[in-house]
């Protein structure tokens, strides 16, 4: 997991990187329908053929491990789909949105536009709109992410992970390097 993680983006400027996170903020929000379901970071082929969505196997989701890795005095709050209003003036530190797709295989994961499904654009705009955020992508494909990149101060293709969300939270909280690499560059448009 720690070894196929591939940094999109760090920091609004290369002066400012968000990353590797704070581990001792004081308030973190999690965001997105993939921060706490093993099943969509484990995607189609693995549990079932298509896969499933939920915890119904053994493992850490990425919420979990980011409970695990901060210090004991860092409040992490969970909120799968928040509004605009609800980030503002809570005194986040920053937050981290975790979106994707839900699993697939083969012709059930057939997809024209490749846009994030699931509301996951709309989390992104309300969260990334008003906080310092880190976007982790978890899907088995580039997806569109140009129209979200402005927002965001960090975005990480995480792929499908499995059920080891700890080899996420290793590398965006700093205790081990991004070493993924793009196999060719990330596309602009379908």
């Amino acid at each position: 997991v720690r070894k196929s993680m591939v940094l999109l983006k760090n920091g609004k400027s290369m002066n400012k990187p968000l990353l590797p996170l704070d581990k001792n903020a004081s308030k973190i929000l999690v965001a997105g329908t993939h921060s706490d379901n093993l099943g969509y970071q484990c995607g189609g082929w693995t549990l079932e053929w298509q896969g499933l969505s939920g915890n119904s196997t053994i493992g850490t989701t990425i919420l979990e491990a980011i409970k695990l890795v901060v210090s004991p005095s860092t409040k992490v709050v969970y909120k799968k789909n928040p509004d605009a209003d609800y980030v503002k003036g809570q005194g986040f530190s920053y937050a981290i949105v975790v979106v994707g797709e839900p699993p697939y295989a083969e012709y059930f994961g057939d997809n024209l536009n490749l846009t994030i499904p699931l509301g996951g654009g709309d989390t992104i705009k309300n969260v990334c709109g008003s906080l310092k955020c880190l976007v982790i992508l978890i899907s088995g494909r580039p997806l569109v992410i140009k129209p979200y990149l402005p927002l965001v101060d960090a975005f990480v293709a995480a792929w499908l992970p499995g059920t080891e969300g700890q080899g996420v939270t290793d590398v965006i909280f700093g205790d081990y390097g991004f070493q993924g690499k793009l196999p060719r560059t990330w596309f602009k448009s379908v």
